[in-house]
């Protein structure tokens, strides 16, 4: 083979090589959380420009397996009095921070089969999360504890809506008069319909498969200690978004 080829193959598999390693770097540094969508995104704010599938080989190649989001299943739509109606009616867009509010809680199980239970905001223009608590109860005090939070750290003008569930949490007498008090628009999906808040579903969804479903949690100091790493150190400034044209909501919001 002339030298020129040879020079040739050998620069190609020197960068693939390189290349190579700044996919397991990535993928790796955050436990096999990005599948290569999201690798590739990462690259290219590296300066590394590659195709999807280009992308994809490499990591078949390196037997790099994302971390698998379990779709949810279908639900049964039930019915209760419903308090405050659907102003958001599935619009799941904001011009500007701090317009648009969603909530909602969810469970998680202890190492030793305890149940605990989150609740957290987030904000519909960039999809950070205003505010997460964590607790044994699910309380409206939870609730209105993660409000009260999310109010003092990012200041709302009146007016803002926030939109949950129908939960008794949020349709008590305390979290109700607490919205109205601070001139807070509630908003609820219909009965049964968790479809009228995919923000929150799709990111607890993520938080538990990405995440804490890979850890035993001993007690709510841990489950605090593993979400807040998950919001403020990844999901904030590493995890891309569909919804944000590929933006992190870090980057969404400081643009």
């Amino acid at each position: 083979m002339p030298n020129y080829l040879k020079c040739r193959k050998s620069a190609y598999n020197e960068k693939k090589q390189c290349v190579q390693n700044q996919i397991k770097e990535i993928f790796h540094s955050e436990n096999g959380k990005m599948g290569y969508r999201m690798i590739k995104l990462s690259l290219e704010k590296q300066g590394t420009n590659l195709s999807l599938l280009t992308v994809h080989k490499y990591m078949k190649a390196l037997n790099l397996k994302s971390i698998s989001f379990r779709k949810r299943p279908n639900y049964v739509k039930g019915t209760s009095h419903k308090v405050f109606k659907n102003l958001l009616n599935r619009d799941f867009t904001a011009p500007k921070k701090n317009l648009k509010w969603c909530t909602d809680f969810t469970y998680i199980h202890s190492s030793n089969g305890k149940m605990m239970y989150n609740c957290c905001i987030l904000d519909l223009h960039d999809r950070s999360v205003m505010a997460s608590r964590s607790s044994t109860n699910i309380t409206a005090d939870l609730a209105i504890e993660t409000l009260t939070e999310a109010i003092q750290t990012h200041k709302p003008t009146a007016g803002l809506m926030l939109h949950s569930d129908q939960g008794s949490q949020y349709t008590s007498k305390a979290f109700t008069t607490f919205c109205r008090f601070n001139k807070i628009q509630q908003s609820m999906s219909r009965a049964g319909c968790p479809y009228d808040n995919v923000p929150m579903e799709s990111f607890y969804g993520k938080l538990k498969s990405e995440h804490l479903n890979h850890y035993n949690i001993k007690n709510i100091y841990n489950l605090n200690e593993l979400t807040n790493d998950y919001i403020f150190r990844y999901y904030h400034h590493k995890r891309p978004h569909s919804s944000l044209g590929r933006l992190t909501p870090f980057e969404k919001r400081y643009l």
